[in-house]
């Protein structure tokens, strides 16, 4: 029972660093593009053409 004394906020601090690195991203714009990525791959690379 005592080590729900300790676990208990030491799951909390994990948690709320969490939600930190989530806000911290979100205001930073880490999501403002998400189909970027996924659609980069049909672009051919310039340097591929010149070979």
């Amino acid at each position: 029972m005592s080590v729900l004394f300790l676990v208990l906020p030491l799951a909390l601090l994990v948690v709320a660093g969490a939600i930190l690195a989530f806000v911290w991203s979100a205001r930073s714009g880490q999501f403002d593009d998400l189909d970027g990525a996924a659609l980069r791959i049909f672009v051919e690379d310039e340097e591929e053409d010149a070979r």
